[in-house]
């Protein structure tokens, strides 16, 4: 009985060793997710950040040098065209002078004194010989009239009588001439004072357009050089959207091309349309220190909203190809075998790897130019472990 026992003990140990043999070599499924082939509408987009800006800025620069006046504006401003200032401008003050110019000018300021002296004197010396030829003409008239003088020596008293008068209109245009130059000379020393005083020499430059002030360059009040850049104008309800494509992906649009754009804030994206591509690119630094050509396109804004302002980052999608009846697949599905592109197609628990002919892509999804049809189920995500024919169970 013992024996038995003992016989019946060896055959259990040994079907457990083999039964658990057995389990640990059985075939596992691997957890997978699964995804339809379907047809449906399918859009191709590029995408790309973009900025907003103002259709029409406006920049307002100095007309003079001067010194300009600090602005009572502030970025945001409204402003009318003609109505408000912008910028008020008066000249600037004279610059200080150092001991020995300052010396140089005076002795020139007493010089120029010294010639209207000069000056003065010879009017005064012009007009007493003036007054003695006219009294010789009328003497020599007066002896004309009684036959005591000839003709010629009447004429000769006239003539001298013109020469004195144009000697002295001759003398007044110089003391003129030299007072002129004096009142130069105490301006070059500062001793007319300085033009702070004065509202009349000042410039007011005025608004160019209705519209809102995007930025002031020179607030503060200072000295500035003709042209000086002063301040940004424009009208933020009259909006357009710059973004900077790869010069390869700008070849594959064109004026109206219709734009999407997202992520600017709001709720709803807006709609827009190509308006221009520019046709010289420029090359730009990307921030993984890769040189790329960039190409600028202009989106006007089919849809606005008024809380959009200049300068505003929005994300660019521009529709380059759509379908409204296109066989796709997940990209999540695809993987390389080779040169093809492969999917793991579900056939009741088991999978089999085959080759797809695929066209254009997004984001998303791919289009499916061969080697599926709609219904079929493919794998996405497919892991390292998953193999042709592999045993498969759907991940709840």
């Amino acid at each position: 009985m013992n024996v038995w026992i003992k016989r019946v003990g060896v055959v259990a140990i040994i079907i457990a060793v083999i039964g658990g043999f057995a389990y640990s070599m059985r075939e596992t499924p691997v957890l997978v997710d699964t995804a339809a082939v379907a047809a449906g509408t399918m859009t191709v987009t590029i995408r790309e950040e973009g900025v907003t800006r103002v259709r029409n800025v406006y920049t307002v620069s100095s007309p003079i040098s001067g010194y300009l006046a600090r602005t009572n504006l502030e970025t945001g401003d409204r402003v009318k065209a003609g109505e408000n200032v912008i910028a008020s401008i008066r000249p600037p003050d004279p610059p200080l002078i150092d001991p020995r110019t300052q010396a140089e000018l005076i002795a020139a300021r007493d010089a120029v004194r010294t010639a209207v002296d000069i000056a003065t004197i010879e009017l005064a010396r012009a007009e007493t010989a003036a007054r003695m030829a006219d009294d010789d003409l009328e003497r020599a008239i007066r002896l004309a009239d009684s036959g005591t003088i000839s003709t010629r020596a009447l004429q000769e008293a006239q003539s001298q009588a013109e020469m004195q008068t144009a000697q002295v209109a001759s003398a007044r245009a110089s003391v003129a001439m030299r007072k002129s130059e004096l009142a130069s000379a105490e301006a070059r020393l500062g001793s007319v004072g300085t033009f702070k005083d004065s509202q009349a020499c000042c410039v007011d430059v005025m608004a160019p357009i209705d519209g809102i002030v995007l930025a002031i360059y020179a607030e503060s009040e200072q000295a500035i050089a003709a042209g000086t850049r002063i301040a940004d104008l424009g009208d933020t309800s009259d909006l357009e959207v710059s973004v900077d494509l790869l010069s390869s992906d700008a070849v594959r649009i064109a004026a109206g091309t219709s734009a999407i754009i997202s992520d600017w804030g709001g709720d709803t994206p807006l709609e827009g349309r190509v308006r221009r591509v520019e046709p010289a690119a420029f090359t730009k630094v990307s921030a993984l220190g890769v040189e790329e050509q960039r190409v600028n396109a202009v989106i006007d804004l089919e849809t606005a909203d008024p809380r959009l302002g200049h300068g505003y980052r929005t994300l660019v999608e521009l529709v380059v190809w759509q379908d409204e009846d296109c066989l796709q697949v997940p990209i999540s599905a695809l993987f390389r075998s080779g040169q093809d592109w492969n999917v793991f197609l579900v056939e009741q628990d088991r999978v089999r790897q085959i080759p797809i002919e695929i066209g254009r892509m997004n984001g998303q999804s791919a289009e499916v130019v061969g080697g599926l049809t709609a219904g079929q189920i493919v794998v996405v995500h497919p892991g390292d472990t998953l193999a042709d024919g592999s045993l498969i169970a759907l991940r709840s």
